[in-house]
């Protein structure tokens, strides 16, 4: 199965949410109605950034940490530049 990198930000704040799904239309839904969590707090949300499909194992090691969200991005960048370097992407 395929999944998505997202990128969510708040219209009310300067917030961001990075998320992982295979259907980032069906949770930006639900982060926009869901009554609990952070991103009930920020609401609406607009979706920024959906990179196309990639296998799980891989996306998973773009999620953010505590580098925040251009780390994340410049890491995802790097590795599918050196994916297309090698012709060795996994999707």
């Amino acid at each position: 199965m395929s999944y998505f990198l997202y990128i969510l930000k708040s219209f009310s704040t300067d917030k961001f949410y990075v998320g992982i799904s295979a259907n980032p239309e069906l949770l930006l839904s639900y982060h926009n109605s869901f009554e609990k969590g952070f991103t009930s707090r920020y609401r609406p949300w607009k979706i920024i950034f959906n990179k196309s499909p990639y296998a799980k194992v891989i996306i998973m090691s773009f999620r953010p940490d505590e580098s925040g969200l251009e780390s994340v991005l410049r890491r995802l960048l790097d590795a599918e530049r050196q994916c297309h370097q090698h012709d060795n992407c996994v999707r």
